[in-house]
């Protein structure tokens, strides 16, 4: 029998009840237990990259009848999942790399965090999550970092990195997407992320396998493209290289999990900054974006650190081949190579191992060459808040 809705919302003369709608994440609904003990915090001089968690994350989860459950702020500690788990059987998880700041007022802040959220967001919608609201979500982060503040470490090149993850945990063996999920923060003080000091890295060309393919999901931040890569890693460090350079055919993608640029000289002089195009292989990362910006900028609408006016810089992304890199190098042209991200900022590349040979990077005082260094001051000045720009730097309030 055929059910009419009337205006007064009465079908066939019974009435008619809404159902109920599974529940947005909603931050202002924040529980917060604090931890009862306090970790004590390391010396900044001793810290690895994520080897430390301070003493509090922020959890909330998702089911498909209920919706978002109230969000929690509570003692950092183990998750209970169910084995069966979409996350542990078919790698349905995302996650984000943020940082956190002191300005010199001592308020903390975090680094275009809007674009960490959009990218969250599309990655977990690439492997079918639950959706989530991005600005309650970052209003959660907040909560997490003003509480965590005196885990934020104050020397130069040292912050609080922030690693928001979405899982998959419906408990179902079935090849199918997940209708339920746990978002969760938890948070690491750390120092440079590689522990060379002064000197650049090396890296290892690698085509035999790739990182990520046209139509794959190489542009997407999931854990299931880190895995693979585990393996190259290691045969390139019995070959004596830091990091894999990440080849499609000769075509340049990434450098480890960074985004990768060069600086060439013109003919007329002038500096040419290029990365790799986003074409679906390559994560568009937050530091590689406010990379092209900066350099963008110079010198027309503002001068970057210790590189005169004079130096004009073109910034531009365009396909970069191995080819194309060693004959720069011979001919005296390509100037620096250096690798970015959330994690490392800006890194230097010192040679690039390929087909038995090294191409070799020209040397610099302190491992960066002028463009790299006046770049890397630049973002962590504003990182830091002590250089106002397009709103890029977040107080967390």
């Amino acid at each position: 029998m055929a059910i009419t809705q009337t205006p007064n919302g009465v079908a066939n003369g019974a009435p008619v009840l809404a159902s109920a709608q599974p529940a947005e994440l909603d931050a202002s609904k924040v529980t917060v237990t604090l931890a009862k003990e306090l970790k004590p915090v390391p010396p900044a001089a001793d810290l690895k990259f994520g080897q430390v968690m301070t003493d509090h994350m922020m959890v909330v989860s998702y089911d498909p009848v209920n919706g978002w459950s109230t969000p929690e702020i509570k003692p950092y500690g183990p998750l209970a999942l169910d084995p069966a788990s979409s996350c542990f059987q078919y790698a349905t998880n995302v996650f984000e790399g943020m940082k956190a700041y002191l300005d010199p007022n001592g308020k903390p802040r975090l680094f275009r965090p809007n674009k960490n959220m959009a990218r969250m967001a599309m990655s977990a919608g690439r492997v079918a999550l639950p959706p989530f609201d991005t600005n309650e979500l970052l209003k959660l982060i907040k909560r997490l970092v003003a509480i965590e503040q005196r885990w934020i470490p104050t020397q130069k090149g040292h912050s609080l990195y922030i690693r928001p993850t979405i899982i998959g945990t419906r408990s179902s063996l079935g090849v199918a997407a997940s209708d339920s999920a746990v978002l969760y923060v938890i948070c690491s003080p750390t120092g440079p992320y590689f522990r060379t000091g002064a000197r650049p890295i090396s890296l290892l060309a690698v085509g035999e396998t790739v990182r990520a393919w046209p139509g794959g999901t190489g542009g997407y931040k999931l854990a299931l493209n880190y895995a693979p890569t585990f393996k190259p890693q290691q045969y390139a460090a019995k070959l004596g290289y830091d990091q894999c350079l990440w080849l499609l055919g000769e075509k340049i993608t990434e450098a480890g999990a960074m985004n990768f640029f060069v600086v060439v000289r013109r003919d007329d002089g002038d500096l040419d900054v290029y990365t790799p195009p986003l074409d679906g292989t390559i994560l568009p990362g937050v530091t590689r974006d406010s990379i092209l910006a900066l350099a963008s900028a110079h010198p027309s609408r503002m001068v970057l650190p210790n590189l005169p006016p004079s130096v004009r810089l073109h910034a531009s992304e365009r396909e970069l081949t191995m080819s194309e890199l060693s004959a720069w190098a011979q001919e005296g042209r390509l100037l620096e190579a250096f690798g970015v991200g959330t994690a490392v900022v800006v890194a230097a590349i010192g040679r690039i191992g390929y087909e038995g040979k090294d191409v070799v990077l020209p040397t610099h005082e302190g491992g960066l060459g002028p463009v790299g260094r006046a770049l890397y001051e630049r973002i962590t000045e504003i990182q830091d808040g002590k250089f106002d720009w397009e709103d890029w730097s977040v107080v967390c309030e």
